[in-house]
C-alpha cells in the first residue's frame, strides 16, 4: 500500500492535543528560546494551545495513528455593515514536509469550507503566513494595518477635556464595554465572544495595561491598551467612540514625555496618524493584515445589507472559485428597494465576471468597483459599475484581532 493510500481524514480530538501541538510547533519553528524570549514556557504554550480543539472544529489527516496534517476553524462573529454573520476563522494550517506536494491541504481546506457552509459560515478569516498560497484558494486582502512611530518631542500637546483617564487591569468589564460598541459601529471587526477575547489575550505581555477615558458622566468611552518596556511605549489598540475620548488617551500618552523616548503602535483603519498630529513628520509603515472569502455566495448576499436605492435591481454575473463548485457559474444578483438582495443561477448574458475573491473585497468594500475594474479584476461596462458603486455601502473595514 502507497503512503497516500494509508492516509486517513477525520476529526483531530482532545486526545490528539501532544501531537497537534508538536505539529505547529514543527510547521512554525517555534523552540524554546522563542518561548521563553516572549516570557512563554512550554508547558505554557501547550495549555495556551488547547482551546483549539476544545472549542474549534479541527481537520486533520492520519497516517495511521500519526496526525500529519491540519487546520482548525473557530466559530466567530463578525460585523458586516452593521449586520452580524457567522465567520469561520481558519487557523491551525500545517502539514509535515515530508508529505507536502499531496494535495492534503488542499483537500481539508475544501472539507472545511464544506463544512463552514453546512454551519451557515458564509465568510472566512485568517491571517496570512502566505498572501498568494491563500489568494489561490479563494481568500483576499480586506483589511490593512498600520504601525506609527512617534517620537516623545512630537507627541500632542495636552488638550482640556471634560472626562478622565483610569488606568485599569486589561480585561476589566469596562474595556469589554466599550469595544462592544465601538465594534457595533465598526464594519468587518470582530464581535469578541469570550473565545475572541481569550485568542486576542494569548500572546501578549504580562505587562499589558488598559488605560480607560471616562467621560464627565462616568460612562466609559475609550480605552487604551499598552506596555512600556526599554523607553518604549508600545500601543496594542486604541479604541475611542468619539473625538473627546480620543483627545483623552493622547494626553494619557503624553504625559509620559519623560518617561518614554517615543511610541510605537498599530492602528488598523484607513486613518494616517499624521494628519492629526501637530507635527505630523512621524514614520507610519502600511501593510495587508487579515484575508477573507465568501464560503457561500448565495448564502452571503441573501444576509448582506446593499444600499436601499428605492429601486429594484438586476444584474447577471460570472463567477469563478477555485475550489468551491457552489460559487461557480452564471448567477443573477436582484436587490430589492430596500437593500435586501437574492442569488440565483442563471443563463443569462453576464453584465460583469469577476472571481470569488474580487467579489469579497468589493462587497467588504476594501476596494471599490470602479478600481477592481481599472485594473481589469471586474470585467464590466460602465453602467455597470456605477450600479455596483451605488448599491455598496463605503466604508473601509476594521479588524484588530488576531488567531
Amino acid at each position: 500500500m502507497s503512503r497516500i493510500d494509508r492516509l486517513k481524514m477525520g476529526n483531530v480530538e482532545t486526545k490528539h492535543f501532544q501531537q497537534f501541538n508538536q505539529l505547529l510547533r514543527y510547521v512554525f519553528q517555534v523552540t524554546k528560546k522563542d518561548l521563553q524570549m516572549v516570557g512563554w514556557e512550554e508547558r505554557e504554550i501547550a495549555l495556551a494551545k488547547k482551546p483549539v480543539l476544545d472549542q474549534a472544529d479541527v481537520l486533520g489527516w492520519f497516517d495511521g495513528e500519526k496526525l500529519v496534517s491540519q487546520l482548525a476553524v473557530y466559530p466567530f462573529n463578525v460585523n458586516i455593515f452593521g449586520r452580524t454573520f457567522e465567520m469561520g476563522g481558519l487557523t491551525g494550517v500545517g502539514t509535515y514536509p515530508e508529505y507536502a506536494n499531496m494535495g492534503l491541504m488542499y483537500k481539508l481546506m475544501g472539507q472545511a469550507l464544506a463544512d463552514m457552509k453546512q454551519r451557515k459560515q458564509s465568510i472566512s478569516y485568517l491571517f496570512p503566513y502566505s498572501i498568494p498560497y491563500y489568494h489561490r484558494r479563494g481568500w483576499e486582502i480586506i483589511s490593512d494595518k498600520m504601525t506609527f512611530e512617534v517620537k516623545d518631542v512630537q507627541l500632542p500637546k495636552l488638550k482640556k477635556v471634560p472626562g478622565y483617564v483610569e488606568r485599569l487591569y486589561i480585561e476589566h468589564l469596562d474595556v469589554r464595554t466599550v469595544y462592544q460598541l465601538f465594534s457595533s459601529k465598526m464594519h468587518a471587526a470582530m464581535i469578541r465572544n469570550d473565545l475572541a477575547w481569550d485568542e486576542y489575550w494569548r500572546w501578549d505581555v504580562d505587562e499589558l495595561t488598559a488605560a480607560v477615558y471616562y467621560d464627565e458622566t462616568h460612562e466609559a468611552n475609550g480605552y487604551l491598551l499598552y506596555w512600556i518596556s526599554e523607553d518604549v511605549l508600545h500601543i496594542k489598540e486604541m479604541i475611542y467612540i468619539d473625538q473627546e475620548a480620543r483627545i483623552g488617551l493622547w494626553n494619557f500618552i503624553g504625559a509620559h514625555f519623560s518617561m518614554v523616548s517615543k511610541v510605537v503602535g498599530n492602528i488598523f483603519m484607513n486613518e494616517p496618524l499624521a494628519f492629526w498630529l501637530e507635527d505630523g513628520d512621524i514614520k507610519e509603515t502600511i501593510s495587508p493584515y487579515f484575508m477573507a472569502r465568501i464560503v457561500d455566495a448565495k448564502q452571503f448576499i441573501s444576509q448582506f445589507p446593499f444600499k436601499a436605492t428605492g429601486t429594484e435591481i438586476q444584474l447577471s454575473f460570472k463567477l469563478e472559485d477555485p475550489m468551491l463548485e457552489w460559487n461557480q457559474g452564471i448567477f443573477k444578483l436582484y436587490v430589492s428597494a430596500d437593500g435586501h438582495g437574492e442569488l440565483f443561477q442563471s443563463k443569462d448574458q453576464p453584465d460583469f465576471s469577476l472571481d470569488i475573491q474580487t467579489l469579497t473585497t468589493m462587497l467588504l468594500s476594501y476596494k471599490r468597483p470602479a478600481y477592481l475594474a481599472s485594473i481589469s479584476r471586474l470585467k464590466s461596462d460602465g453602467k455597470t459599475v456605477e450600479l455596483l458603486e451605488k448599491i455598496i455601502e463605503r466604508q473601509t473595514p476594521y479588524f484588530s484581532d488576531y488567531f
